[in-house]
């Protein structure tokens, strides 16, 4: 199984690793089966992520997807972090083999679960911006 570069330095130096104090929102996903757990956590002011830090569990795909998307939502309003796809995220890290595909759709999913949170903590029903987040075991790899 063949990394990429981009994948590999992700990996081996991830960027925006740990956890938020007093986050805005945090959001949880993963599957057990497979071993892949990720807890990503945003700071937002005035509808901008400004800080988002994140933990994972699990192999080095989990770990450098985890790592590129955070940096592809920093400094990016709700709206957009929202429209980030597992498929921008694999194509920022220069692909990914087909077994480890789900890694970049639970880092999209940690995502819309932390936004998620966000509205939550302020009031607001999530679903009709986020839509239906999955709970953590549920992002159907088959592990």
């Amino acid at each position: 199984m063949a990394y990429s570069e981009k994948v590999m330095d992700h990996f081996a130096n991830p960027r925006n690793v740990g956890e938020i104090e007093n986050a805005d929102g945090v959001g949880e996903v993963g599957n057990s089966k497979c071993g892949d757990i990720m807890k990503m956590y945003i700071k937002v002011d005035n509808d901008i992520i400004t800080d988002v830090k994140f933990k994972t569990f699990g192999c080095g795909a989990a770990i450098a997807t985890s790592s590129m998307a955070t940096e592809l939502i920093k400094g990016k309003s709700i709206n957009d972090a929202l429209k980030l796809t597992n498929k921008a995220v694999m194509e920022a890290l220069d692909g990914l083999p087909p077994v480890k595909v789900h890694c970049s759709v639970l880092a999209e999913q940690a995502i819309k679960a932390a936004v998620s949170d966000y509205y939550k903590r302020r009031g607001v029903d999530p679903e009709p911006i986020v839509g239906n987040v999955p709970e953590c075991d549920s992002c159907g790899c088959g592990g």
